[in-house]
């Protein structure tokens, strides 16, 4: 019998990961940081709307319920956007590959088989060293191969990244 025509049983048969949720959320202070760029934003457009409106009498009627709308959309984005993202952002390493998910209204899932990870590192900018908190990036040699796995706590980033480092130095023919 000509083996290439036997149907694969699972001795035969390799594990591919699939398109899954991950087990890991993000650590809970991602939340903060998702609340602190729109807060931001909000309190400045809201402080520039109310300047216009005393500032400006022509303007005094548009500029104030302006000034309403931006605090209510700024308190209603910060209190809910981030909690709803929280539930979705999710990681894992497993043995094979990363996964991420993210989205807060258009959800994206992403597999990286281990084989394929070029480069992996970590950045945290002013309020995220503030908070505890990093970016693990893993890419690939595909442009859409890129994985950000924000709101990570700064020791998980970094030994997840030397983790993940030391298992792609075992794959060293060109995975691309």
């Amino acid at each position: 019998m000509d083996p290439s025509s036997e149907p694969l049983t699972p001795a035969h048969s390799e594990v591919h990961p699939t398109l899954r949720e991950p087990v890991n959320r993000v650590d809970p202070r991602a939340k903060t940081l998702w609340r602190i760029g729109p807060l931001v934003l909000g309190v400045a457009a809201f402080v520039a709307a109310v300047v216009v409106a005393v500032v400006v009498s022509e303007a005094r009627w548009t500029a104030a319920p302006g000034a309403v709308a931006i605090a209510v959309l700024t308190a209603a984005y910060i209190a809910v956007v981030p909690q709803w993202r929280y539930r979705f952002h999710r990681w894992e390493v497993s043995e094979d590959a990363v996964y991420s998910q993210s989205g807060w209204f258009v959800r994206h899932r992403v597999i990286i088989p281990i084989a394929r990870i070029q480069v992996v590192d970590t950045e945290a900018g002013p309020i995220e060293q503030f908070l505890g908190l990093a970016t693990l990036t893993v890419t690939t040699a595909s442009s859409a191969g890129t994985i950000h796995i924000a709101g990570l706590d700064t020791e998980v980033a970094r030994t997840t990244a030397a983790d993940l480092t030391i298992r792609t130095q075992a794959f060293t023919d060109d995975a691309t």
